[in-house]
C-alpha cells in the first residue's frame, strides 16, 4: 500500500532553502509518533532525466537522527524536483514522505 507504515511516523514540516544559487539546505522534523530509533533518509531527483540521489551530508540532531541535508552544486531547472524521505526502525514500518517542489520558486 502507498501509505504502509505506522500512522504519524512520517516526517513533518519539510522545507528547503537555497543559498548562493547552488547550495540547498532541506530540513524536517521527526514524525510525532515515530519510534525513538527511527532514522530518516532523503533522496531527491532534480529532473526526470537525472538519477535519484541520496543526501551526502546529513544534518543530525542530538540523538544522531538525520533531520536535514545540505546539498552542494545544485542546479535549478524549470522542472519540479522530487524529494522522498523514508525511514527505518527496528520496531515498526515507517511511512514515507514525498513532495514535488519548484526549486526556482524557493
Amino acid at each position: 500500500p502507498v501509505f504502509a507504515g505506522m500512522k504519524g511516523s512520517a516526517i513533518e514540516n519539510f522545507s528547503c532553502v537555497i543559498y548562493h544559487i547552488f547550495l540547498m539546505n532541506c530540513t524536517w522534523q521527526a514524525g510525532r509518533d515515530a519510534p525513538a530509533d527511527t532514522q530518516y533518509f532523503l533522496y531527491w531527483q532534480n529532473s526526470r532525466d537525472e538519477e535519484e540521489m541520496e543526501c551526502e551530508l546529513y544534518i543530525k540532531d542530538e540523538n544522531c537522527r538525520n533531520m536535514g541535508c545540505i546539498f552542494q552544486n545544485v542546479s535549478i531547472g524549470i522542472e519540479k524536483a522530487y524529494f522522498l524521505v523514508n525511514g527505518s526502525s527496528k520496531d515498526s514500518l515507517i511511512q514515507f514522505y514525498d513532495e514535488y517542489i519548484d526549486l526556482y520558486e524557493i
